[in-house]
């Protein structure tokens, strides 16, 4: 199924960035592509894990981390509203959230196989929906949004993080 853009209507202003990255393909290809780029962090050395370009930024395996849990919170969205769940759904606080999230802790080889998992099964979830499960509205962070958002959102997410990798990390 071809999942299109969202309109302005679906989703918080906030997210608008992160749903412009995503290509004309759509959110289910941009999230298996992006599993390949996922795939290659692999091959980012363990030095390079706890590096931070600067002083109070996160480290390279904290930002993936924070992807991770990010995708897993989206993803979990995603599946309330695709099942019409009604019940509005907290936001979180990602700074607080990296604070005591283990990631540092983890080799980068651990930060890199949570991320290809989480992705792995936010793609089986998006492959299962069906265009009813996509339109449904929920209210995530005090905002309406649809699954379908939130198809675009992920990626969208994921891709902005990448991009901060690459230019301010140099990974």
């Amino acid at each position: 199924m071809t999942i299109a853009r969202p309109a302005e209507t679906e989703f918080a202003p906030f997210y608008a960035g992160y749903i412009a990255k995503v290509g004309d393909r759509g959110p289910l290809a941009f999230l298996t592509a992006q599993l390949t780029e996922f795939e290659a962090l692999r091959g980012v050395p363990e030095t390079k894990g706890d590096f931070r370009y600067a002083e109070g930024k996160w480290s390279v395996k904290e930002v993936l981390g924070h992807m991770a849990d990010a995708e897993r919170v989206f993803a979990y969205r995603l599946l309330r509203i695709a099942r019409a769940d009604q019940t509005p759904l907290a936001g979180f606080d990602e700074n607080a959230w990296a604070e005591v999230a283990p990631h540092g802790t983890r080799t980068m080889a651990q930060v890199v196989d949570d991320l290809i998992a989480v992705r792995r099964a936010t793609i089986t979830l998006v492959e299962s929906l069906d265009e009813t499960a996509v339109g449904n509205t929920g209210v995530a962070n005090n905002h309406p949004v649809t699954g379908r958002a939130i198809c675009w959102i992920v990626p969208g997410h994921a891709q902005h993080h990448l991009g901060i990798l690459r230019e301010r990390y140099e990974v």
